[in-house]
């Protein structure tokens, strides 16, 4: 008797340590971490496709979603209501409506300036030569974008205000569709768009943003996710910026990987990736300059609710 009962004892222990261990396992797994992208996310987009960050993460116990989105703006609403933990590389006007809104984000990464990535167009055959001969024409945009800002900064240096135009806000599919069915007169867009647009609809550019807006992206982070999971932040800011290394030591392979992914040329691919600096750095104070103008402008203009004070938004710090 008291040999079955230390085997049951025994088989007890087993029975818990198995238990034990599967419960771990699934706790383990119920760990996600939820990245919304866009088109545009070049970097995340590269890694998801390698499976580089869940290769990475399940040691830490972590598994990774995807979601796309079709830009910026929905991209951090995601973020702000909890649909999503990180953000992929939005341009840098979309997270001055994100903190207006009230937004708890965190911003964990910056990409240097690529002012050429996005520009105004206008269709081959346009009479247009000039911003000012913008004034009383429809105009696609998508609202809150960076392009955004870049329209609103070029028209006033062409000495014309937003009020001057009529706005289209549009989804870059839209835009495209209408900027080539005479719809409306011009186009802001950003890449892969704006080379598609380029090369396939030999569209012209009327102005980029060299001189007028830097065009730096962001990736945030939900404030609290981001407390609370150092290492994963840490793990994927090292991505991004090997990644981005990556990209512009190897533009051919760059391109021949992203094309079918994007659905375009590889020649495309390449253009658009010639003009996208990829280079992620840490996001100081001292960066947030350019955020603070946009701000002002948005809110002198009557399109951002209130006054924002750009540092007021948390910094992630590596080695944390």
């Amino acid at each position: 008797m008291p040999n079955l009962i230390i085997r049951s004892a025994v088989c007890m222990l087993l029975l818990a340590a198995t238990l034990l261990s599967l419960f771990s396992a699934a706790s383990a797994q119920d760990k996600v971490v939820r990245i919304g992208f866009q088109k545009s996310s070049t970097l995340l987009t590269i890694l998801k496709s390698r499976g580089t960050l869940e290769a990475g993460l399940k040691p830490l116990g972590y598994s990774v979603t995807w979601a796309e989105f079709t830009s910026g703006l929905p991209l951090l609403e995601a973020l702000n209501v909890g649909a999503i933990d990180i953000s992929a590389d939005v341009a840098d006007t979309v997270p001055v409506f994100a903190q207006a809104a009230g937004a708890k984000l965190t911003y964990v990464a910056q990409e240097a300036p690529s002012p050429s990535a996005q520009a105004i167009v206008v269709p081959a055959g346009s009479a247009i030569t000039s911003v000012a001969e913008l004034k009383g024409k429809k105009v696609a945009v998508t609202k809150a974008a960076g392009v955004h800002y870049l329209l609103i900064a070029t028209l006033e240096k062409a000495g014309l205000s937003f009020k001057d135009i009529e706005p289209a806000y549009l989804t870059p599919a839209d835009a495209r569709a209408a900027l080539e069915n005479g719809s409306v007169a011009a186009w802001v867009t950003w890449d892969p768009f704006l080379a598609a647009v380029q090369q396939q609809a030999k569209a012209r550019i009327l102005a980029d943003g060299k001189g007028v807006a830097g065009y730096q992206r962001y990736y945030l982070a939900a404030t609290a996710f981001a407390e609370a999971n150092p290492q994963v932040i840490a793990l994927i800011l090292d991505a991004l910026q090997t990644t981005g290394k990556w990209v512009k030591d190897n533009p051919a392979e760059a391109a021949t990987l992203l094309a079918p992914l994007w659905g375009l040329d590889a020649g495309i691919v390449t253009q658009a990736n010639e003009r996208r600096s990829y280079v992620v750095r840490a996001v100081l104070p001292a960066n947030l300059g350019e955020q603070q103008k946009i701000a002002d402008i948005f809110h002198a203009a009557g399109l951002l609710p209130k006054p924002i004070n750009a540092t007021d938004v948390p910094l992630w710090k590596p080695g944390r």
